[in-house]
């Protein structure tokens, strides 16, 4: 019988984090025995938990540390001991037994101290600099040969963020609000938390897709971003297309966006939108001829909002603006999201996703969709701090910008 003691700290008994970690080990074929338990008597106060857990092979009870690590518990015998690691085989190639990341804040221990990994991201390697005494987070792409890598989970430590009884929309961020349930407080708590974000000096970014437009949101999405409650914009080629259309002709896909009906030969605006753009050199150079005098676009570049359109293979054009290298992409999406505070990500599935696997668990993020597949899909994929709306994006963001 293979056998080890974990510790584990924080609040773990009203962030329900110690029966997760007991129910992971039971449910994994292992026992435990609580040895020493002390619960903190203030909301303020952390508690502590000390866990032989037994395990019938080494290599289950492995597997149950290992899965464990990331609420937080370590075992005894791992506090001094070193992280381990090996060189990179080739460019773009991890050594076997790599350590695969979370978005959470994690810790290597190495020469005898507790790296802070940087900046946490999920699905990635960290990788060791013992010159410097830096341990980051890499992408495999990125990875040249040679790179020390870490290796297994040895000398990691993971904290996991402190999720106390839920008094606001952010404090236990787990939750789906479906097209059933009242949102007017939720929306509220939202405007809140942006208010906060943007007096403490943080960012905000909007991931949006072009459904913004078609559901005529676009007002409200420039009225954020004119009182400076937008600070990034990701998004496709479609968003920027739909949103010069409608700027130029009045339509989002060849339909007039006051009157709801079809233009004549309006299935021709968009890529006439495209075209212009692409005649004027950019979007910021349609802006600068005089050419594109309103919407999304045209209010992010007179505000100095930085915004990244990432393509796709089904894009008309596309745009001069649109980044079709993905790796390219990502990396500037990668840059952008540093300093980020909340993440607000409408009416978007894959530039949703590929924004949440770019973020650490720390910032405060928000899914607005109709389709509530696309919620559940961001945080089935791992960016549980999502807070996720059921609801058309055109009335969040009405009611957002009342509270605003």
């Amino acid at each position: 019988m293979a056998q080890t003691v974990v510790e584990i700290s924080g609040h773990i008994i009203d962030s329900l984090i110690l029966p997760k970690v007991l129910d992971m080990i039971v449910g994994l074929g292992a026992e435990f025995d609580i040895l020493e338990i002390k619960i903190g008597h203030r909301r303020t106060d952390p508690s502590y938990a000390r866990i032989l857990i037994e395990a019938p092979t080494q290599e289950l009870l492995e597997l149950v540390l290992a899965r464990i690590k990331e609420h937080g518990a370590l075992a005894l015998d791992e506090i001094e001991e070193s992280v381990e690691f090996e060189p990179a085989p080739a460019d773009g190639i991890f050594p076997d037994g790599f350590y695969s990341t979370t978005n959470l804040l994690t810790l290597v221990r190495f020469k005898d101290r507790w790296l802070e990994v940087e900046p946490p991201e999920m699905d990635c390697g960290i990788r060791l600099d013992g010159e410097t005494m830096r341990a980051e987070t890499i992408p495999i792409h990125k990875v040249k040969q040679g790179d020390l890598i870490v290796v297994g989970h040895r000398g990691i430590k993971i904290i996991p963020p402190e999720r106390r009884v839920p008094r606001g929309a952010f404090e236990f961020m787990t939750s789906l609000v479906s097209t059933e349930q009242p949102k007017g407080l939720l929306i509220q708590e939202i405007a809140e938390s942006m208010k906060s974000v943007r007096l403490q000096g943080g960012k905000i970014l909007v991931v949006a897709g072009p459904g913004l437009v078609h559901t005529g949101a676009s007002p409200f999405l420039v009225e954020m971003i004119e009182k400076d409650y937008v600070q990034i914009l990701f998004a496709g080629n479609g968003l920027a297309v739909h949103d010069v259309e409608a700027a130029l002709y009045g339509t989002s896909l060849g339909v007039y966006l006051d009157r709801k009906i079809r233009a004549s030969e309006g299935h021709e605006h968009h890529l006439r939108a495209i075209n212009q753009i692409r005649k004027a050199g950019g979007i910021r150079q349609a802006v600068e001829l005089g050419w594109l005098t309103k919407g999304i676009f045209y209010s992010c570049v007179k505000k100095g909002v930085d915004f990244v359109l990432a393509g796709s293979i089904r894009d008309d054009g596309p745009l001069p603006d649109v980044i079709t290298d993905t790796l390219k992409a990502q990396e500037i999406m990668r840059e952008e999201v540093r300093g980020v505070g909340l993440a607000l990500m409408i009416a978007t599935t894959l530039h949703a996703i590929a924004t949440g696997n770019l973020l650490p668990a720390s910032v405060k993020t928000v899914c607005v969709d109709i389709n509530p597949a696309v919620v559940t899909k961001l945080t089935d994929r791992g960016t549980f701090q999502a807070l996720g709306l059921v609801t058309d994006v055109e009335p969040f963001l009405r009611e957002l910008c009342q509270y605003l």
